[in-house]
């Protein structure tokens, strides 16, 4: 059967916990941020404190990340645009053993319209 990308992140929704906006402004002072964007959307505007790896290069450079590396436990926020790419990257976090990543519900254009 053939996929559409939004299948591919429903699908991941199914395996991850996602983050509210109200909960992740709470919880920034616990967490790593971790924005899965593109640079030039990364410029224009991140959650405090945010680390940028784009989420093609994620599985690539998060272990060699001076932030990530050996981190395994450490509390994760993902964010990207609307949610999407957050999905997606906080599926294979758990799958390289990032086990307490979250997906940011909405993205950063929720975050950045609240």
């Amino acid at each position: 059967m053939k996929m559409t990308a939004m299948d591919l992140v429903a699908s991941a929704k199914q395996n991850i916990s996602e983050i509210s906006i109200a909960e992740a402004k709470q919880a920034l002072s616990e967490h790593l941020i971790l924005d899965v964007r593109e640079p030039a959307e990364f410029a224009a505007g991140q959650l405090p404190n945010a680390v940028n790896i784009p989420r093609g290069l994620l599985e690539f450079q998060i272990n060699n990340h001076p932030t990530f590396a050996g981190q395994h436990a450490v509390k994760i926020i993902v964010c990207c645009q609307s949610g999407g790419r957050s999905a997606l990257a906080t599926e294979s976090l758990h799958k390289l053993g990032y086990t307490n990543a979250v997906s940011l519900a909405g993205g950063y254009k929720t975050w950045s319209e609240s």
